[in-house]
């Protein structure tokens, strides 16, 4: 899986979506964690004629900071600004000289690795001009060359996407698990995942977290993220974390928020019809890469995580995380849920679309069956929705059918 060739760029995904958005935008935003691949993706596929720039260059950033106007005059456009979240002031500058071109097409290509505050200033300065995609990690189809890696999810498609899939046994899956998505440890089999990942996670603190707030406790917010990523895939208890980081619940919330907006964790909303009153109301918590959260939660290789007792909840996160990157590589975000209510009935996922329910469950099993769907009948429709037969995502080797017309879809195939 692993590639020793340092200069192999992988085709992203998400490539044709920014250069179509480019020709309908005068801007194009695209946010997503810290290398997870946005400059090398936008290098990799710049039109003829646009410059480069990254604001990590500190002088760079000063000088966007002081005199956005001159900044921009002495860059020209077409221009791609690296890491537009250390100069926010360029934003204002940015909207006046789109405007001033009355709105041209794929003047500006903009990355960030926050959300925080950056998205206030997008909002406000660009709104109408252009267009956001977040970029995750590599996918499974981005690393195995599968095709439709440009497709979103489709429960009525399922069938297709497993006829198009690379299949796997169920060790190299854990080892993709273990390995995670992030280009470089994926790409460089001679590098060391415990020194990519202690690295990524120091710099990540030392720079995107406290540019975003100034964290007292750079060793707290550290345990804050190993006690996340033990509880990955399960509903968010604040003061559970706040006790594993020795700090107070409203610490926590906020250190929570801010892994939300720099692209680590992610949080999926409870399903819910309005007039029902005895649904959960209490969002999950995943990490967005399997390999950063197994790193933090001390997995040391593939062949432990698939035989411990973290083999699940990393195998419900999988399944998560490679769902949104499929709708997220089209430009899109799903409507997805979880659903849980207070007598216990529980489904993994909930996909609503086309005014249909398709609950989804994950199971460590390579024989689902129809009694691993027992609660999606629970979901409620509040006579809006139609509930569609449901599906399994299991570790079989194959696509499983099952009665009723659910369908049972091989994890190795997302």
């Amino acid at each position: 899986m692993r590639n020793n060739m340092q200069t192999t760029y992988l085709e992203r995904a998400m490539a044709n979506k920014v250069m179509e958005l480019s020709s309908c935008f005068s801007c194009v935003l695209v946010t997503g964690a810290r290398q997870v691949g946005k400059s090398t993706m936008l290098k990799h596929i710049m039109p003829e004629g646009m410059r480069y720039v990254t604001l990590d260059d500190y002088q760079m950033a000063d000088y966007a900071k002081r005199d956005p106007m001159g900044f921009l005059d002495d860059m020209g456009s077409p221009l791609c600004i690296d890491e537009i979240q250390y100069a926010p002031e360029l934003l204002r500058a940015i909207k006046i000289k789109v405007d001033n071109a009355e709105q041209r097409p794929g003047m500006f290509w903009l990355t960030g690795s926050q959300r925080f505050h950056m998205m206030k200033g997008v909002s406000e300065s660009l709104a109408g001009r252009i267009a956001i995609v977040d970029l995750h990690s590599l996918s499974q189809r981005e690393v195995c060359g599968g095709k439709l890696c440009h497709t979103p999810f489709e429960p009525e498609r399922a069938r297709e996407m497993v006829q198009h899939a690379n299949l796997c046994s169920l060790s190299e899956l854990y080892e993709r698990i273990w390995l995670g998505g992030y280009p470089m440890p994926v790409m460089r089999a001679n590098m060391g995942v415990d020194d990519y990942f202690r690295s990524y996670v120091q710099t990540y603190v030392e720079r995107d977290v406290q540019a975003l707030t100034q964290v007292g406790n750079q060793a707290s917010f550290v345990r804050l993220m190993r006690s996340a990523a033990l509880r990955t895939g399960q509903q968010l208890v604040y003061s559970d974390l706040a006790r594993d980081a020795e700090v107070s619940p409203k610490t926590a919330a906020a250190w929570v928020s801010i892994l939300q907006a720099s692209g680590i964790v992610a949080l999926l909303e409870p399903y819910h019809v309005n007039t029902t009153k005895r649904l959960s109301k209490t969002p999950k918590l995943y990490f967005l890469d399997t390999g950063l959260c197994c790193w933090l939660a001390g997995w040391e290789n593939a062949e432990q995580l698939k035989n411990g007792m973290f083999a699940g909840a990393i195998l419900e996160t999988w399944v998560y995380g490679q769902l949104i990157r499929s709708f997220a590589n089209a430009g899109k975000t799903p409507a997805l849920y979880y659903y849980r209510d207070r007598d216990g009935a529980e489904v993994d996922f909930v996909l609503l679309k086309n005014n249909c329910l398709y609950p989804m469950e994950v199971k460590r099993s390579s024989s689902p069956s129809t009694t691993d769907l027992k609660w999606a009948s629970k979901i409620p429709t509040g006579g809006q929705y139609a509930l569609q037969p449901g599906i399994v995502f299991c570790t079989a080797d194959h696509p499983v059918p099952m009665p009723f017309g659910a369908f049972g879809f091989p994890i190795q195939a997302l």
